[in-house]
C-alpha cells in the first residue's frame, strides 16, 4: 500500500481538527475525528481488543473516496482512535475502499473488502462501475500491506457486487457478498481454503425488484442457536403502512444455510430497528461466544448538521444477539453498564392530564423505566427528553392508547430532524419496560429487554436538556425511574 496515501489521509485529519466543534459530539459512541463516517467494516477480536473499521472519507464532511477508518477497544467502552487503515490507491480501488470485513487466521488480521473504481465520470453510475474483491494482511493490526484483487465479477454487467463477509465453517473460509443481476438482488457465496484464492458456490439466495428491493448491501451470515441468520440492508424496498418508513433498510431472515451454499429461509424480511436511523449492521463473534453487531447510526439522504461542525455520522452501541422464536433480540453489550457514574431514583408517579418535569436532566443518560398499560387509561403518555427552558425543543417517547403502539416523536427534536417512528404493543399487554441511552446527537431504545429497538438522531441546542412526564387526556402511572448520568469519554 501506498504509504504517501495514509500519510496524506492522516495529515488531512490533523488539518481539520483543531476546527472542529463538539456540541454535537457524542460522549460515548464511536465517530470519527473528523470528516464523513458511514458503515462499520471489518469487525474483529485481534490480540485482546475489538477492533471496528469503517467507511470514512478524512477529506471532508461529505462521502467522498471511501477509505477505512480504524478504533479498537479493550473493553467496549473505552475507545482509541488508530490511523487509516486502508486508502484508494491502486488501480483496483482508485475510487474507493468500499465495505467489507475482517478475519484472523494464524495470529495475523486479514481485511477482505471491495475494490471501487468508476468507469466514467466519478459518481456517475450510468456511465458504469466496477467492483472488485481485495486482500489486505496485518502482523500488527496497525499498519496493513495489500494483496490486490481475489475476486473478479463473474460477468461483466454485474456492477453492482460489494460487501463481503468472511467466516470460518467446516474447515474452510467462507465469503457472501450482495449484487444486483438487472433490477433484481442476489446474495453469492464463495468459498476457499487460504483466503487467497476463492471457488465460486454460486447464488445462495435471488430476490425480485418488486418484493425485497433492487440490492442486498452489507450481507452478514452467522448462527444463533441451531439456526442461520442473514443480515442484509435492502434497498429499493416501498415502504408499508407503519413498516419500512426510512429510504433504505436494514434487517434479516432466518433459515438454514446448507452445505451447498444455498440459504433457505423460514422468515420473511424483519426489520432490525424501528428508528430513523440504522443502516449496514455487522456482527463479530466475541471471544465469550457472544454475537455482538454495530450499525451506522445515520440513514442515506438525512439531514446532517454536524457536517457544518467538521465531523459527520456515528455507530450504535455494540448489541448483543440473541434469538427469541423467530426474532432477533438486541440488548446493549452488558460492558456499557461501565459507562454509569452518579445513579438516581425518581419513585413511581401518577399523571392526570399534566406535564410534570423530572429532578435530573442531561444529554448523556441512561434511563430505565416501565409504563403501567393495564393501570393508564390516558390516550398519550410517556417521556420528553431533552427539552429545552422555553418548551421548544424535546423529543418524545411515549404510547399511543388508541392506536395500541409506542411512538417515537422528533418533530421538535432540533436542527433538521422531523418525523415519527412507532412499534405495536400487544393487544392486551400490561407493562411496557424501557431502556433509553441518550447521548448528545442520538437517542437508541431498547423495549422489552429487546424485543424491538428505535434509534434516531436528535441535534438539540446545548441547553436542552432537561427531562419530563406527560399523560394527555386521562390518567397514567409510571413505575418508579432509573437514572445514569455516562461518562463523558469523547474522542
Amino acid at each position: 500500500m501506498s504509504r504517501s496515501a495514509l500519510r496524506d489521509a492522516q495529515a488531512a485529519l490533523q488539518h481539520h481538527l483543531p476546527q472542529r466543534q463538539d456540541d454535537w459530539r457524542p460522549a460515548y459512541h464511536l465517530a470519527p475525528p473528523v470528516g464523513w463516517m458511514n458503515d462499520p467494516n471489518g469487525l474483529v477480536f485481534f490480540r485482546g481488543h475489538y477492533h471496528v473499521f469503517y467507511q470514512h472519507h478524512p477529506y471532508s464532511t461529505a462521502w467522498g473516496p471511501m477509505h477505512w477508518g480504524h478504533a479498537r477497544s479493550a473493553d467496549l467502552v473505552h475507545w482509541e482512535h488508530l490511523p487509516v487503515a486502508l486508502a484508494p490507491d491502486t488501480e483496483a480501488d482508485r475510487d474507493g475502499c468500499f465495505s467489507g470485513s475482517a478475519v484472523v487466521w494464524d495470529d495475523t488480521l486479514y481485511l477482505i473488502y471491495t475494490g471501487h473504481r468508476w468507469l466514467g465520470e466519478p459518481g456517475r453510475e450510468d456511465q458504469g462501475l466496477y467492483q472488485v474483491q481485495c486482500l489486505a494482511s496485518s502482523s500488527d493490526g496497525l499498519t496493513f500491506s495489500k494483496h490486490g484483487v481475489i475476486i473478479e465479477p463473474p460477468a461483466p454487467a454485474l456492477q453492482h457486487f460489494r460487501d463481503p463477509k468472511v467466516w470460518r465453517q467446516d474447515g474452510a473460509w467462507w465469503l457472501a457478498l450482495g449484487a444486483r443481476a438487472g433490477d433484481d438482488p442476489q446474495l453469492l457465496l464463495y468459498r476457499s481454503t487460504d483466503l487467497y484464492r476463492w471457488d465460486v458456490l454460486g447464488c445462495a439466495l435471488a430476490g425480485t425488484r418488486a418484493l425485497d428491493g433492487y440490492m442486498w448491501e452489507c450481507p452478514d451470515l452467522f448462527r444463533l442457536d441451531d439456526t442461520d441468520v442473514f443480515l442484509y440492508s435492502p434497498q429499493g424496498l416501498a415502504p408499508s403502512g407503519y413498516s419500512r418508513r426510512n429510504l433504505y433498510q436494514t434487517g434479516y431472515r432466518l433459515g438454514r444455510l446448507d452445505t451447498s451454499g444455498r440459504f433457505q429461509p423460514r422468515t420473511p424480511f424483519v426489520e432490525l430497528d424501528h428508528g430513523h436511523d440504522c443502516y449496514a449492521a455487522q456482527t463479530l463473534a466475541a471471544p465469550d461466544g457472544r454475537r455482538l453487531l454495530w450499525a451506522w447510526l445515520d440513514m442515506w439522504e438525512s439531514p446532517m448538521p454536524s457536517q457544518a461542525h467538521g465531523w459527520c455520522g456515528q455507530l450504535s452501541l455494540p448489541r448483543e444477539l440473541s434469538l427469541d422464536g423467530d426474532r432477533l433480540r438486541q440488548r446493549p453489550a452488558r460492558e456499557l453498564v461501565g459507562l454509569r457514574q452518579g445513579a438516581q431514583l425518581s419513585a413511581e408517579t401518577r399523571l392526570c392530564n399534566e406535564r410534570r418535569p423530572l429532578p435530573l436532566q442531561g444529554d448523556r443518560l441512561e434511563l430505565q423505566v416501565e409504563l403501567d398499560l393495564a393501570g393508564s387509561d390516558a390516550e398519550r403518555f410517556g417521556l420528553a427528553l431533552r427539552c429545552d427552558p422555553k418548551g421548544q425543543e424535546q423529543t418524545r417517547l411515549y404510547v399511543d392508547a388508541q392506536a395500541g403502539r409506542l411512538v417515537l416523536d422528533r418533530e421538535q427534536a432540533g436542527r433538521g430532524v422531523t418525523g415519527v417512528r412507532s412499534i405495536p404493543l400487544a393487544p392486551g399487554q400490561a407493562r411496557v419496560k424501557l431502556q433509553l441511552f441518550l447521548d448528545r446527537s442520538s437517542l437508541e431504545v431498547f423495549v422489552d429487554d429487546g424485543a424491538w429497538v428505535l434509534s434516531s438522531r436528535l441535534y438539540p441546542r446545548p441547553d436542552s436538556q432537561g427531562l419530563a412526564l406527560f399523560a394527555h387526556d386521562g390518567q397514567a402511572r409510571f413505575g418508579e425511574l432509573q437514572a445514569w448520568t455516562l461518562r463523558d469519554l469523547q474522542l
